[in-house]
């Protein structure tokens, strides 16, 4: 039995002061969905090149599930690769699988695609330090199958199944998100707690929610949100939610603990009356606000802020990783209503620190075994 499996967005992250064009596809900052087409033609052995230098990171799962097996959890990735000459994948897949597997990543569920290329992201360096263009090519992930994932759901039995992301995939989002919704369904009929990324699925969001406008990539979410056991969202995503499920106008910005409280009310009320314990969470700088078992909202402050962050890409993967560990280890405890959802996302908070302090060649080292976390969390919690 797996502790936790995670499934798709399998993408090699590759940064330099090279990709100025991601600036010009999104805005300095900016993050852009992009078609395979229109993929810069940089050849295999160019791509091979910046992976010598150190230029690339394994991201999606590659930012969760290794954290996951360094913290001594038992961990599956099931995602679809490009096809290639490096050993039968293409270099962004070769690259990306050897990085879990080196890491302790079952990878038995892996998918060759014969004809789309591996998920690949081009991240602008900026010399001066601020945050460039990141463009992001889905490619096979837009061909995610979830019948082919089904079976190895069942082999492999794993008791949470984490799906990456919401809005990110052609295929995996199909039929107004009900496909993933009712594969999400079928993973609780097998025994495994649920949880879905969305990721920010649109530019300027300041502007959106100002307006109070909808975003219909968002829509997706109807669907599915009601299927999740455990949903993590940052504030600016939580509004644009809300504003497209609840209606438009229901949140404009403003002061932010009401934003945060005014999203958790709306998805207690339509999304978690189950008959189910469900932890749902907005994510912040300083910790995260829950609503866990039906009950009200509060906020858990961070014990393990600091400075010292050497990158802060894949920060809410890796606070998800702590609390999807956490809640593998006590799975019984949540579905009986009892877990200590303050102290699982201690540990969500504590992995965080942890991945966004580490340095680019070495993202995983500092994550030490959950009982460690767990014991840090306890220790750190008596003190204060």
């Amino acid at each position: 039995m797996m502790d936790v499996m995670l499934l798709n967005t399998a993408v090699l992250d590759i940064r330099s002061t090279d990709f100025i064009f991601a600036d010009k596809l999104v805005g300095a900052g900016g993050l852009a969905l992009c078609a395979t087409k229109d993929m810069p033609s940089y050849t295999q052995a160019q791509i091979e090149a910046y992976v010598k230098q150190g230029r690339s990171t394994a991201g999606g799962p590659g930012n969760t599930a290794p954290l996951l097996a360094h913290a001594g959890l038992k961990v599956a990735v099931g995602t679809t690769l490009g096809k290639g000459t490096y050993n039968g994948l293409d270099i962004q897949g070769r690259t990306f699988y050897d990085i879990l597997v080196k890491n302790g990543v079952d990878m038995t569920a892996t998918k060759i695609h014969a004809s789309l290329p591996t998920g690949t992201t081009f991240i602008h360096e900026c010399p001066t330090g601020e945050r460039g263009g990141i463009a992001y090519f889905p490619n096979a992930n837009n061909d995610f199958n979830f019948s082919e994932y089904r079976p190895e759901v069942t082999r492999l039995s794993p008791k949470v199944v984490y799906y990456m992301y919401s809005g990110l995939s052609e295929r995996g989002d199909a039929n107004g998100g009900k496909d993933l919704a009712d594969f999400m369904r079928w993973c609780r009929t097998q025994g495994a707690l649920t949880i879905v990324d969305s990721h920010t699925l649109t530019g300027n969001p300041g502007e959106r929610i100002a307006k109070g406008e909808a975003v219909p990539a968002y829509r997706l979410l109807e669907p599915l949100l009601g299927e999740l056991d455990i949903f993590f969202t940052s504030v600016d995503e939580a509004q644009m939610i809300r504003n497209t499920l609840e209606g438009e106008g229901s949140d404009r910005g403003g002061d932010k603990q009401e934003s945060i409280h005014g999203f958790l009310d709306f998805a207690r009320k339509r999304f978690m009356g189950q008959g189910r314990p469900q932890l749902f969470g907005v994510t912040v700088k300083n910790g995260a606000y829950i609503c866990w078992n039906g009950g009200s909202v509060r906020f858990v402050e961070s014990k393990f802020m600091g400075g010292g962050v050497v990158d802060l890409v894949g920060a809410g993967d890796s606070f998800r990783s702590g609390v999807v560990g956490y809640i593998a280890r006590h799975a019984d405890a949540f579905r009986a209503g009892t877990l200590d959802a303050d102290e699982a996302v201690q540990v969500g908070n504590l992995m965080a620190t942890l991945f966004v302090t580490a340095p680019l060649t070495d993202r995983y080292g500092q994550i030490v075994s959950m009982e460690e976390l767990i014991g840090r969390v306890r220790n750190t919690t008596q003190k204060t």
